[in-house]
């Protein structure tokens, strides 16, 4: 099975759609910034986390995302589609524990380049407000509609205690393997 590339969907809209829910206009907009965002953070940090004390990042000729594209279009596409990460580095030609190291990588340097964009996903009612250009009210009726929706589930209070009993080992009814047959 091959490798996930960026290269071989360009061309590919319906696919590439899919995968990012981006279109190939859309995501070459993307790149550049997710490219810069990504150099200034491998300039401080190394790819296992660590603080970058001494060699300047490069790009490894065996790297299993070698270029821009792919890193953008391996995060974008976990993003969207939720995929186990065993699922998703086979797709891409990695083991789980390397698509793991990349996942958390590279979703901060996706979240920068969202906010350097200027496109990141309002994070408060107050933030979307000011974005759409309207009063907190106005959006918060946007937002919930004319009148609040009544919740989904009742909620009870918080107990300290939980309600299921407690089982206690040390009793005999309680031991799971007996040292004696039962007569």
């Amino acid at each position: 099975m091959g490798k996930l590339r960026y290269i071989d969907l360009k061309t590919k809209e319906r696919e590439l759609l899919s995968l990012s829910s981006l279109t190939s206009n859309e995501f070459e907009l993307l790149v550049p910034g997710f490219e810069n965002a990504f150099q200034a953070h491998m300039s401080k940090w190394c790819l296992d986390g660590t603080v970058r004390t001494k060699r300047r990042y490069t790009t490894y000729q065996n790297c299993p995302l070698p270029t821009a594209e792919d890193r953008l279009l391996f995060i974008l596409s976990y993003m969207k589609n939720n995929p186990l990460q065993s699922n998703h580095g086979l797709q891409f030609g990695m083991k789980q524990g390397k698509t793991n190291g990349w996942i958390h990588l590279l979703l901060p340097v996706l979240r920068n380049t969202l906010r350097d964009l200027g496109v990141a996903p309002a994070r408060s009612l107050k933030a979307l407000a000011e974005r759409l250009g309207v009063t907190p009210s106005v959006a918060n009726e946007a937002v919930l509609g004319a009148e609040t929706p009544p919740p989904l589930f009742v909620m009870t209070a918080q107990n300290d205690a939980l309600s299921a009993p407690k089982m206690r080992l040390n009793r005999k009814c309680a031991i799971a393997a007996r040292k004696e047959p039962i007569r």
